[in-house]
């Protein structure tokens, strides 16, 4: 009998022991869970049209916005737009708070050091516009003046590469986005602006004949999407992107949606 329960007992053990390595070996190679859809966060500046800004329902909207919706589908891609603040921005990209720089973010030298950008998709200039009674006709005739700009723009950095230029202002204001800014000149608090053209053409076409883009300008330059310097791949799945959109068109026609022609470099 003990002979006969000890065939049992290790019978039993056995079984329980095959089980238990079935369920080991079933749980190993069931399949895993699917991945979920990735997301790229970008970060914006909401008071920059037409480039990205709220309409009159408060959603985001604008000529980056649209490009990025684009693109971001054809990586497969979620996105989430972020609002944030625009001097703040390379902060936010390398605290890992958003993924990617995407709102008329002009390519300069000093910004390469901690952002790797695409290749340019449109280019740009620094406009000065004053109100159509100024006397204000040329650079020059901004000695001793108030000249508004965006803190944190590249219009900052344009304007003191114009060394007699910038020397020769009362004084160079600086504010957090460019309607206040036009509002102060519209109000006579400024003598004049200066603003990137995408954004200084948007709003002076809105009202004809209040406001006068002076011929001279702080110089061309190019806008280009940025991303974190170690992020390689996301950087050319949007040069790809990108790529692809100008090639097919699709770029040209949401330039043509904004701007009225295709202004994609």
């Amino acid at each position: 009998m003990k002979k006969l329960s000890a065939v049992l007992a290790f019978s039993l053990a056995a079984g329980l022991l095959l089980s238990a390595c079935g369920k080991k070996d079933e749980a190993t190679t069931a399949p895993a869970a699917a991945p979920t859809a990735s997301k790229i966060i970008i970060g914006l500046d909401d008071n920059f049209p037409p480039m990205g800004f709220r309409d009159e329902k408060n959603e985001l909207v604008g000529f980056d916005i649209d490009l990025a919706k684009e693109a971001a589908k054809r990586i497969g891609a979620e996105v989430e737009f972020k609002p944030i603040d625009w001097n703040a921005k390379e902060a936010e990209l390398n605290g890992k708070r958003v993924d990617a720089l995407w709102n008329g973010l002009t390519i300069t030298e000093e910004r390469k050091a901690n952002i790797a950008f695409t290749t340019p998709y449109l280019e740009n200039r620094q406009i000065i516009i004053v109100t159509a009674k100024s006397a204000i006709k040329t650079k020059a005739d901004l000695a001793g003046k108030v000249v508004g700009i965006q803190d944190g723009s590249s219009a900052v950095e344009a304007v003191a590469k114009d060394a007699a230029t910038a020397k020769s202002l009362k004084e160079l204001k600086k504010f957090g986005d460019n309607v206040t800014a036009l509002m102060d000149l519209t109000t006579g608090r400024l003598d004049a602006l200066v603003v990137d053209e995408v954004t200084g053409r948007y709003y002076t076409t809105k009202k004809p004949g209040e406001y006068v883009v002076l011929t001279e300008n702080f110089g061309t330059e190019d806008y280009g999407v940025g991303v974190r310097k170690d992020d390689t791949a996301l950087l050319a799945k949007l040069q790809t992107a990108l790529d692809e959109m100008k090639k097919d068109g699709s770029a040209a026609k949401i330039a043509t949606q904004w701007f009225g022609s295709n202004i994609v470099k």
